[in-house]
């Protein structure tokens, strides 16, 4: 899944590099839906070309994609069973896992996901949790700092179990889950905008928001899932800074520290 700014770069991308030597037939590319941006007051924000200004609706708006643009009936055309839906920010992820699919099958589970122990109380992880009997996950902005540090009578968190969106899910959960509708998050952004005297606004502190879904939202619309906890050296390389910790160097260095051990 691309987004509408990257799909052209990501496919040329993909066309310079050969396909990395993989069949371009089995490769499908598709956009991501958007939503409108807003301001601090409700009103719908302008591009600099004067039409509404939207962004992409979030990692959770894969499956409506998915489903717009044919690929879960390309799939089941296919004979596809199982699909490992994860992130492009970590190089560790590992998009097939034997274990994974083989306990699913074995608990007779529609979807499963990876964890692992929260480094600290602080990580910025989601945490999976059960709301109402249901497998969910509580996203890092929305829990509490008491719920955060809330330790068992082993002095374990009690919320220690970090989503690292690794997902993983059978067809027949696609199915139930592409027919329903995901909750939206707000997120407060910074946005360059036209204004209604025609000047362009390049704000340098947040000023919009923007709207997402989350695949975790999905989770509660089957009724189980299986956890697996997995090793954070092994399968965790998160990019989300430029530069620092949780940078592009230090996942290359992660990365190659456990590719030289192996």
């Amino acid at each position: 899944m691309t987004s509408r700014e990257n799909n052209n770069q990501t496919v040329e991308f993909f066309e310079k590099n050969n396909y990395f030597n993989y069949p371009k037939d089995a490769i499908k590319f598709f956009i991501q839906g958007e939503l409108p941006m807003v301001d601090t007051k409700g009103k719908i924000l302008l591009t600099e070309e004067g039409i509404i200004k939207e962004a992409a609706d979030g990692h959770g708006g894969i499956f409506e994609a998915m489903f717009k643009n044919d690929i879960v009936k390309d799939m089941k055309k296919k004979g596809t069973e199982w699909i490992f839906i994860g992130p492009i920010d970590n190089p560790l992820a590992k998009m097939v896992d034997e274990v994974l699919i083989g306990l699913s099958k074995e608990k007779q589970v529609l979807e499963a996901g990876k964890s692992l122990v929260k480094a600290n109380p602080e990580e910025k992880v989601g945490v999976f949790c059960k709301k109402n009997g249901k497998p969910s996950v509580i996203e890092y902005t929305e829990i509490t700092e008491e719920m955060a540090h809330e330790v068992d009578s082993n002095n374990n968190l009690i919320y220690g179990e970090s989503h690292i969106n690794c997902n993983m899910f059978n067809i027949k959960g696609l199915e139930i889950i592409g027919n329903q509708k995901l909750p939206y998050h707000s997120a407060f952004k910074k946005a360059t905008y036209l204004d209604k005297e025609g000047n362009i606004i390049k704000p340098d502190e947040p000023n919009a928001y923007k709207f997402e879904s989350f695949i975790f939202d999905a989770f509660n619309k089957l009724d189980d899932m299986l956890i697996l906890r997995v090793k954070r050296e092994e399968e965790f390389a998160p990019v989300k800074n430029k530069k620092g910790i949780d940078s592009a160097d230090t996942a290359a260095e992660l990365y190659n520290n456990f590719h030289n051990k192996n």
